[in-house]
């Protein structure tokens, strides 16, 4: 059994720094015994390119790339976002499979809500023209972010480490969506996270770490790995009253789907 992480930034430097060998040695550790593939997911234009030199270092690891609604401050301007990242896109060696993380967030303050949007629908809009499905960061931004996604019928996607409610999840499903769970589907006082999980249908529900971050129960608060992901993948099979290898094969068949693998 091995799991698919739909979702983590392995081109963070805390590897580097937390992990005894570094980086690499964890990763070929990974891919040996417990991980089937990896998403390798790109905030900027600079981790993208991260994302992408990583990613064609393993077989079974892929990138993604886009701005982050937290790095659009370093942006100038939206005038050179097609012409820079259209060509990436379209070049299979860089194996970018999704655009994105892309959305908005509005956790800490203060925050440009106009220019978050602005940054969000160009994006959108350059999925559609590309074809290229969008993975969704939405933080304390539910409302805003389903609009967006009414506004751009044609893009599909998925809501990454999902924090809203059972019936936002529902109806982002009958748009096509899927939904991924992170560690947080893990805690004790996750209530609404494990209320989605059960109304999500098996074939729209994705799992991922988003390491180094969210690391699950029982490692809470640590630097979180795809090791990890055997923790999220047990909640769920909790949730759902079956077997992990059950999840791990439903999950690995969905990010195979949904990245088009």
């Amino acid at each position: 059994m091995k799991l698919f992480d739909s979702h983590a930034h392995y081109w963070d430097q805390r590897f580097d720094d937390e992990t005894e060998n570094g980086v690499d040695d964890l990763l070929t550790n990974l891919f040996r015994e417990t991980v089937g593939g990896i998403v390798n997911v790109g905030t900027n234009l600079e981790t993208t390119m991260l994302s992408v030199r990583q990613a064609q270092t393993y077989p079974f690891m892929y990138a993604a790339g886009g701005i982050h609604p937290g790095d659009i401050s370093d942006m100038d301007s939206l005038d050179a976002l097609e012409k820079i990242w259209t060509p990436l896109f379209q070049n299979p060696l860089n194996k970018l499979v999704a655009l994105g993380e892309i959305g908005l967030d509005y956790h800490y303050t203060p925050f440009d809500k106009a220019r978050q949007m602005a940054f969000f629908e160009a994006q959108m809009a350059l999925a559609e023209k590309l074809s290229l499905p969008v993975i969704i960061h939405d933080r304390e931004a539910h409302g805003d972010c389903f609009d967006m996604v009414r506004k751009f019928p044609n893009v599909r996607g998925v809501f990454h480490s999902y924090s809203g409610s059972a019936e936002m999840a529902k109806a982002l499903v009958s748009r096509g969506y899927y939904i991924s769970f992170s560690g947080t589907v893990s805690f004790k006082n996750a209530r609404n996270v494990k209320e989605a999980a059960s109304a999500v249908p098996k074939e729209f529900i994705l799992i991922e770490t988003d390491a180094p971050y969210l690391a699950p129960h029982p490692y809470r608060g640590r630097l979180n790995h795809s090791g990890y992901l055997l923790h999220t993948a047990e909640a769920i099979a909790q949730i759902w009253q079956t077997s992990l290898d059950e999840v791990a094969e439903i999950t690995e068949k969905n990010a195979k789907a949904f990245f088009n693998l």
